[in-house]
């Protein structure tokens, strides 16, 4: 059964974003990241390559001809129907994953403004409505709520 973790109350979306892959990837997981649009993802890709100086976390987009090899696939929505794995799906777009039941984990990453919050209350109702097991943390403050 699919897991789901909402981390709400995220200054920098993509910076937990990065740092949560980075750790997912280093356990041994496979990693598909969803953005909402292709200047987020561009972002994402570049904090990949530099944000810790040693560390390489290889990834590349999920329409690759080398995703399936690749432990981190980034996509945006309608670039999503096929993810190469079914571990780990990290969510920062508005709306519910197409295949989310395929994977173990989804992390849903909600920041502070309403514009996020809204969406997330809904995804939060649609995944309680399916009975999936939920946990909600507080980013900013890294406490479990």
């Amino acid at each position: 059964m699919t897991k789901v973790q909402f981390y709400h109350n995220t200054p920098d979306r993509l910076a937990l974003a990065c740092e949560l892959v980075t750790r997912a990837q280093a356990g041994g997981r496979q990693v598909a990241v969803r953005l909402p649009d292709t200047g987020m993802a561009r972002k994402l890709d570049l904090m990949l390559w530099t944000s810790e100086p040693l560390a390489f976390v290889p990834h590349v987009m999920n329409d690759s001809p080398l995703a399936a090899e690749t432990p981190v696939q980034i996509g945006t929505p309608g670039n999503d129907v096929r993810w190469p794995h079914g571990d780990v799906l990290f969510n920062l777009a508005d709306d519910l994953p197409p295949g989310f039941d395929t994977f173990r984990t989804i992390v849903e990453i909600v920041g502070q403004s309403e514009a996020e919050k809204n969406p997330a209350r809904m995804r939060w109702m649609q995944y309680k409505a399916r009975e999936l097991p939920l946990k909600a943390f507080d980013a900013e403050r890294r406490v479990a709520l």
